[in-house]
């Protein structure tokens, strides 16, 4: 793989990590216990790059917010996605949305001010914040570069009970 790429491994996946270069390798490594469901068969191996993936504008946002999905959402296999949000310097999320899912963002790269309930926090690259369901979030990316982070949530499924 090289930077940008992204690997979906479903359960029961044999895989080696190897890096065969003299450069020292980093990634973000994103677990969680597979939830099936009767009559879906898990999703198969996904090995893909950003690069060769379009931004998806989000609406009404003039092109300064737009998310890369890695994974078709409308396949229910799938139980995660993993997407990078792009802010382009002034990109806004213009209201306080909610998610029913708990989800985590990696700052990837630049600078923004993102809400958190009622708080306004400044994140830059290397930061990491992880939202509970409902939580209230905004963001304003001021530049001068893009605002991108890694978005990781739940998906497809009911939310276990007993923690499960």
């Amino acid at each position: 793989m090289t930077p940008g790429g992204y690997a979906c491994l479903p359960p029961d996946s044999g895989w080696t990590l190897r890096n065969p270069g003299g450069e020292v390798a980093r990634f973000h490594w994103i677990r969680k216990r597979y939830q099936p469901v009767e009559g879906l068969e898990a999703p198969p191996v996904l090995v893909t790059n950003e690069a060769d993936l379009s931004p998806q504008p989000m609406p009404d946002t003039e092109g300064r917010w737009a998310t890369t999905r890695f994974v078709d959402p409308a396949d229910l296999r799938h139980d995660m996605h993993v997407t990078i949000v792009t802010f382009q310097p002034g990109g806004v999320i213009p209201f306080a949305e909610t998610h029913v899912m708990e989800h985590g963002l990696y700052v990837l790269e630049g600078k923004a001010v993102y809400r958190l309930n009622q708080d306004w926090v400044e994140v830059e690259a290397g930061d990491y914040m992880r939202l509970r369901a409902f939580c209230p979030q905004a963001c304003y990316a001021g530049g001068p570069g893009p605002f991108r982070y890694l978005l990781y949530k739940d998906v497809n499924r009911h939310m276990g009970f007993g923690g499960v």
